[in-house]
């Protein structure tokens, strides 16, 4: 995690640079209203630098924190939840066996330690943290964790069925020791563990409200649940039962959704919140700017892109069915599309520089990096493929995107390129849950995506990609995909792995089902009164340790 304030930034290696195309021209003119004017295309603004992996001034007890995010998270249940934002409210309120910390590497949160293994990977035994309770002042056991994996792998609906798949038992061994039986060996499962799927939520609860959970969440944490106010806000307050509620100062968070983030920093500049979640590259260069704020940024492990439906027809997970249209049925039409797209004007243009072109899932800075050797637009190229495939043009393809200014950008220049490769691109702006539903049940023809990342490389493509796969709103169905992610999954071998999802990412590009463009950078903002907060690569803002700097107003 990186922490900057004010001032100038460091300057990573420049994009190629390009002879200007026509393509940036008419967009200039169609963005003008949009964006800082377009004197970013000529020199796009580089990655804010830093010097901090977090702020370390000493804090002082009592306050409340309100933090802005970028859209309303879906509901806050970890086994049915699937939105980044969902994973900062959660961050505060329901911790995990495992977590992440600032050098990426996973340590243990609610378990006592990391995991041992026998029987050739397929027996994982983990040991729990004593003397834990949940907000409700249950006790935390091995009984209780394994209510929350059960529930995780087996009730309707679960989005963490899929990425529990190989756990065929877990069984309590006493108070504080848990076992799990595989089908065979699962490298991702750790990773996973660090985020929902390891969630503990109390027994109490879930038998009290069953499927009402989400609107009573029950957790392990420092903050505990208070109140809802769906569209406006989410109240936290400090939780007595903490096993380390000495070390937490705030009296209460509160998250409260501001999705336009012109508003998030006027909201800040007056101190009616103190932080921004998601802040995008307008915002961030004029935060810079700023002398009474911080700015927080690190590598995103995520990819910004779009979602091709081609088999969704009964909701994703569900077995995919044919849909009648050119992107459907052809991927001759989907590559001309991808062809369409010139990630570098998009970045430079939609996200002002700050972000790195990809054309794959998995993010630079890892073992398993792709996607950096990206091929260059080509409109020529994408017409002929049209004429090849027989379709009439302009291929009509109705986008769906949030309603978020960063969004309405991406919607116009993708709307510019793809005119010029013989497609007609109509925009339907949609309140990102509302949106988030449609891709779930398959209503919609071209989405986009934005995913916050994981650790292993599976958890950037299992559930996007693979037949059934929980997050798989494509519809894509592949059995030379899902022999590689299951090879991926079963390696233990770092390189062996490496080859693996080299020839996945491959094969995944080469069905054009989720077009990768952009590998974003977590940008936070907040007054520089806040401190001891904290935001690691995957993006998440951690209050536990947060507060108001001692000899702050």
């Amino acid at each position: 995690m990186r922490q900057r304030t004010s001032g100038p930034s460091d300057r990573p290696p420049p994009p190629s640079r390009r002879r200007p195309r026509p393509a940036a021209r008419v967009l200039c003119v169609l963005l003008a209203g949009a964006t800082a004017g377009c004197a970013s295309l000529a020199s796009p603004t580089a990655e804010v630098g830093a010097d901090r992996m977090a702020d370390p001034r000493p804090v002082r007890d009592g306050g409340t924190l309100t933090i802005a995010l970028k859209s309303d998270p879906d509901k806050l249940d970890p086994t049915l939840a699937s939105t980044a934002v969902g994973r900062t409210v959660f961050a505060a309120m329901c911790e995990k066996l495992y977590d992440v910390d600032a050098e990426n590497r996973i340590v243990p949160q609610l378990a006592a330690a990391p995991p041992t293994t026998s029987d050739a990977g397929r027996t994982v035994t983990i040991r729990l943290r004593r003397g834990v309770r949940f907000a409700d002042g249950t006790r935390m056991d091995a009984k209780a964790v394994k209510t929350s994996l059960d529930r995780h792998r087996t009730l309707t609906g679960s989005v963490r069925a899929s990425e529990l798949k190989p756990i065929t038992s877990v069984s309590a061994v006493g108070d504080d020791t848990v076992r799990l039986r595989l089908s065979k060996p699962y490298v991702p499962l750790l990773a996973l563990l660090a985020d929902r799927s390891g969630m503990v939520m109390s027994p109490t609860a879930l038998k009290r409200y069953g499927t009402g959970f989400a609107s009573h969440p029950t957790c392990v944490g420092p903050f505990r649940y208070t109140e809802r106010v769906v569209g406006d806000r989410i109240v936290l307050d400090k939780d007595p039962n903490y096993y380390d509620a000495g070390a937490v100062h705030l009296r209460r968070v509160v998250y409260r959704t501001i999705t336009d983030g012109n508003v998030r920093l006027a909201n800040l500049q007056s101190g009616d919140i103190q932080v921004g979640d998601q802040m995008d590259p307008v915002q961030v260069g004029r935060a810079l700017t700023e002398p009474g704020l911080q700015l927080f940024n690190s590598p995103s492990l995520g990819y910004y892109g779009l979602t091709l439906n081609i088999g969704n027809t009964k909701g994703a997970g569900a077995p995919p069915g044919r849909i009648d249209t050119p992107i459907a049925r052809d991927v001759r039409v989907r590559e001309a599309f991808d062809l369409a797209l010139d990630r570098d004007l998009i970045n430079t243009i939609v996200f002002q520089g700050r972000y790195r072109p990809t054309c794959g899932p998995l993010p630079s800075g890892t073992p398993y990096a792709t996607g950096t050797d990206c091929p260059a637009r080509d409109p020529a190229k994408a017409r002929r493929l049209l004429k090849a495939a027989g379709v009439t043009t302009p291929v009509r393809v109705r986008l769906q995107i949030s309603t978020t200014p960063e969004d309405n950008r991406l919607g116009q220049v993708i709307q510019a390129m793809a005119k010029e490769a013989g497609f007609a691109v109509s925009l339907a702006p949609t309140e990102f849950a509302t949106g988030l539903e449609h891709s779930r049940a398959g209503d919609f023809q071209a989405a986009t995506t934005n995913w916050s990342g994981r650790l292993d490389p599976a958890g950037n493509i299992d559930a996007f990609t693979g037949t059934g796969g929980a997050q798989n709103y494509g519809g894509l169905s592949d059995p030379a995909i899902d022999r590689l992610i299951a090879e991926g999954g079963a390696t233990a071998s770092g390189a062996a792995r490496q080859k693996i999802y080299a020839r996945l990412v491959e094969r995944i590009r080469a069905r054009h089902t989720v077009l990768y463009l952009i590998q974003p950078t977590n940008y936070v903002s907040a007054t520089k009164e806040v401190a001891g907060l904290k935001v690691f690569g995957d993006g998440l803002i951690r209050v536990k340790d947060a507060g108001y700097a001692k000899g702050g107003s």
